[in-house]
């Protein structure tokens, strides 16, 4: 699989496609501390006010603040508001 990828990222260097798109990868989109975009997300998998999980082709994204709310949530889309205080990968 992964020589899979390594082929699909050379043809998109290539065609100078966006990465995101023709890889599937996650697109993350920060606003100051107050809002987060992530765009090509899989699943929620947890919310609450504090803490925020999403699958992504990545692995596991986790959104930690205060206050946090989905003020939007699509099968392509995810944004989230409140006061981010970190965003990590697992």
């Amino acid at each position: 699989m992964g020589e899979l990828r390594s082929i699909k990222e050379t043809v998109t260097n290539i065609l100078s496609l966006p990465k995101e798109v023709a890889l599937d990868l996650p697109l993350v989109t920060a606003t100051g501390r107050g809002e987060v975009t992530i765009e090509n997300y899989k699943s929620l998998i947890e919310f609450t006010e504090t803490k925020i999980r999403l699958r992504t082709r990545d692995g596991v994204m986790t959104i930690e603040g205060e206050r946090l709310k989905l003020r939007q949530i699509t099968t392509e889309n995810v944004l989230v508001s409140g006061l981010i205080s970190k965003i990590n990968y697992t």
